[in-house]
């Protein structure tokens, strides 16, 4: 049996910083042994297969990770997650995702569970039109203007907010597309 999981790489191929060509992160994790494997844009999504009673999501990340390291000469953070998350996560969404545009809705994914308390020191209302929703090990963030634009993006992404933390932020579009890219 096995089992589909995405791969995302937290800030590579940004500014023309950190290069990691798709094609050669394709062939990083064919190396590690994964199966039909796919990648999605240059921001580093990746999809691919493995055995079901292969190593948990951490075994995996830190595998991931030391190879990229190995093969480029610098770390990147990354977040392994299965197909099964990936689709609650989305069906989870407290907003109305069908109502709006891709660029106006973007998760943000973390290597593990946060509580409001993380987050007190937003004030909600401070942002309004913005407003953020906590989820499973995900926060979903609605920017009407974008995430370029979204002072509310930018005070959730404070250094002291995400501490300890990889946190790395996909618009909806390409939620909904690694989703799709794996369920097979």
């Amino acid at each position: 049996m096995t089992t589909t999981y995405a791969v995302l790489l937290r800030g590579i191929n940004v500014g023309g910083h950190r290069k990691v060509p798709m094609a050669e992160l394709r062939s990083v994790l064919e190396g590690l042994g994964h199966r039909d494997v796919r990648t999605y844009l240059q921001s580093g999504n990746a999809v691919f297969t493995t055995d079901a009673d292969g190593p948990g999501d951490a075994e995996q990340t830190t595998a991931i990770e030391d190879a990229i390291e190995e093969r480029f000469g610098f770390r990147v953070d990354c977040l392994v997650r299965d197909a099964a998350y990936l689709a609650a996560v989305a069906d989870a969404c407290p907003f109305p995702a069908a109502e709006l545009e891709g660029k106006q809705l973007h998760v943000t994914y973390f290597s593990e569970p946060v509580g409001p308390e993380r987050f007190a020191s937003i004030d909600p209302a401070a942002f309004l039109p913005e407003e953020f929703r906590l989820g499973d090990r995900a926060l979903y963030l609605y920017a009407p203007e974008g995430l370029g634009r979204s002072e509310l993006g930018e005070a959730l992404g404070k250094p002291a907010l995400v501490k300890g933390l990889v946190a790395t932020s996909r618009n909806w579009n390409t939620v909904l597309k690694l989703v799709e890219m794996t369920r097979g």
